[in-house]
């Protein structure tokens, strides 16, 4: 079985060689690499020395030394495919038997990677001697990155002529359509050759994780148009789905589990000559779902940090949905001062005022829910609607197993109730209480003239008004207060006070005779206007809509009680903390309690809903 070296480079990039081997050898760290004990001869003085950063091993005793693959083949007596194939499946690699036709892809891909190794290096080598990159340098100098770091990110300098790269490229011996499938020149049609693509500018190479230069990004010296261009789409590079100096940034990552996005190469770059080794580029300003799984194979937490003006914080605001949709991450939002971007701001703050920055990151859903639902709470709108629209944005952009939490912070800022929020859904939605067919029952649909709002409270009525002996069955289930209509309320109130005297219909509408508003309204719950949906057929069906009702304005409302208690308990958790004093046990123990009620009856509510 031959093994593609795409995947060969992927399972070493993967591997975490002082891991592999730490388990065969005890290390020990001395200067910036690990020594021990050779496994292959026996000594008593160390001799086996490991560089993670550089991913090999040797021992300065027997002589062998190798990558991680060689150590297994070595260790264990494997053959390579035998040795490939066991950290493939420690790595998470899944291995594929390559035929005929992957084996010309991957000739053609190994001969781009080839060409742009080959562009790299020239673009690299006329920034660092070449007379004629004397205003690159001087452009370099000018936003203060230095030689070490033109050197770690091996940025380079593409000349103003036209084929000064398509010239160095055939002096290789770097086949045109390579070239062209490389996206390093253009043709220029008519057989008249090629040109080259990037001309007089920073050029930026992007380095996919397992080592090969895949893209190029160039910035232009002067105010010119484009200011930056990239590389397109080629066989080795599709937009989207790499990431810009991750190759460097994961190991970093890996201290701490964090990595910093932000938009641009040299934002990045900035960073990292400031000490935060772990910043990343998005490589353009539309984050993908590929990106972040990318991340999140090396990081737990994602600073998003994009520039503060409107196309930056649309840009954060599509990232925060993208990345937040990925559980396995936490996100947190980096806020700059506006006008700044990560490069100007670093580079007149320092390290440490963009580490004050990191310190004082917020949560990212919550930076999303800020700015949505300010404007809604400065509006004019009624507090039902703010609070439809409220419970609306929230399950938008929160997961639903966050909604109860992030339901306390968006009613905190409209100055509402958590649960005027919740109710402003279900209240709203008379599908909700519709009554449940039984088989083979059947029902009269109808369509009144000009439609109302259908609410289940005029459901309610109408059964009340149909069958009045059923009031007192539901007197303490069904309370007037869970009414929103004022009309409505007050006539549930008071059939429940003359249900001692109601027994048909007729002596409900003697009760409001005098009523002329409740008059008409009775007359369209008698006309069936009541419902657009259904009307009940007999006291079962009615019995059964006032069970659901009463069922689910109880669950409500000991909901609501929770969510209650349990506001008014991070309140004073939220003090405490402000204050610098330890929470007390039986608040943490009393807070997980709620926090249990709370989801188990969401998920008594979610089965009734599967259920109905």
């Amino acid at each position: 079985m031959r093994i593609d070296q795409s995947v060969t480079r992927e399972i070493l990039a993967r591997t975490d060689l002082a891991a592999l081997i730490g388990q065969y050898v005890s290390l020990h760290k001395r200067g910036r690499d690990l020594v021990g004990l050779c496994p292959f001869h026996g000594e008593k003085t160390p001799s086996f020395h490991v560089h993670p950063d550089r991913g090999f091993f040797k021992c300065f005793g027997c002589g062998k030394g190798g990558d991680a693959i060689r150590f297994m083949m070595e260790l264990e007596n494997l053959r390579f495919p035998d040795a490939a194939r066991m950290l493939a499946k420690r790595a998470g690699v899944e291995l594929v038997e390559e035929d005929p036709r992957e084996s010309r892809r991957r000739s053609e891909r190994e001969s781009i990677y080839d060409a742009n190794k080959i562009a790299a290096a020239f673009f690299h080598r006329l920034l660092l001697n070449d007379p004629r990159g004397e205003a690159a340098r001087r452009y370099c100098e000018g936003r203060g990155i230095t030689a070490a770091t033109i050197e770690a990110f091996q940025l380079g300098f593409s000349l103003p002529e036209w084929s000064a790269l398509a010239d160095e490229l055939r002096r290789e011996g770097v086949d045109v359509q390579i070239a062209l499938a490389a996206g390093l020149v253009k043709a220029r049609g008519e057989g008249r050759g090629v040109y080259d693509v990037f001309r007089n500018r920073i050029m930026v190479p992007t380095y996919a994780t397992t080592g090969e230069v895949v893209a190029f990004g160039g910035r232009a010296l002067a105010d010119e148009n484009p200011k930056y261009l990239n590389t397109g789409t080629t066989p080795v590079y599709t937009k989207g789905r790499f990431v810009y100096a991750l190759n460097v940034a994961r190991r970093n990552a890996a201290k701490d589990g964090t990595l910093i996005v932000v938009e641009g190469y040299l934002d990045c770059i900035a960073l990292h000559q400031a000490g935060f080794g772990n910043a990343v580029a998005a490589l353009g300003t539309a984050f993908t779902p590929e990106q972040a799984v990318e991340l999140q194979k090396y990081a737990t937490t994602i600073f998003v940090c994009y520039d503060a003006d409107v196309a930056g914080q649309a840009a954060a605001r599509k990232s925060i949905g993208i990345l937040a949709a990925n559980k396995e991450l936490s996100v947190k939002i980096v806020a700059l001062p506006v006008g700044e971007d990560p490069d100007s701001f670093v580079r007149s703050q320092g390290a440490a005022g963009f580490q004050t920055l990191l310190d004082h990151a917020v949560d990212a859903v919550e930076f999303a829910l800020d700015r949505a639902i300010g404007p809604l709470a400065a509006s004019h709108r009624t507090p039902a609607q703010k609070a439809r629209e409220g419970e609306r944005i929230m399950r938008e952009l929160s997961p639903r197993e966050e909604w109860h939490q992030r339901r306390i912070y968006v009613a905190g800022l409209l100055k509402l109730h958590p649960s005027d929020l919740e109710s402003s859904i279900t209240m709203g939605d008379p599908t909700r209480f519709a009554p449940r067919t039984p088989p083979g029952a059947r029902f009269t649909r109808h369509l009144a003239p000009a439609p109302k709002r259908v609410t289940f409270e005029r459901d309610v009525v109408a059964a009340f008004v149909e069958e009045p002996l059923l009031l007192d069955e539901y007197v303490g289930g069904i309370a007037p207060e869970a009414f929103v209509d004022p009309v409505l309320r007050e006539v549930l109130e008071q059939l429940y006070a003359a249900r001692a005297d109601l027994r048909t219909a007729a002596d409900v509408s003697a009760l409001f005779s005098e009523r002329g508003d409740v008059v008409t309204l009775l007359a369209e719950l008698e006309l069936g206007e009541r419902s657009k949906l259904r009307r009940f057929e007999d006291s079962s069906q009615r019995r059964a809509f006032l069970d659901r009702v009463a069922v689910r304005l109880d669950g409500d409302r000991r909901a609501a009680q929770v969510r209650s208690e349990l506001a008014t308990l991070e309140h004073e958790i939220t003090s405490l903390l402000s204050e610098g004093r330890p929470i007390p046990k039986e608040i943490k123990e009393r807070q997980v309690q709620l926090e249990d009620a709370l989801r188990e009856a969401q998920h008594k509510r979610e089965r009734r809903e599967v259920n109905t």
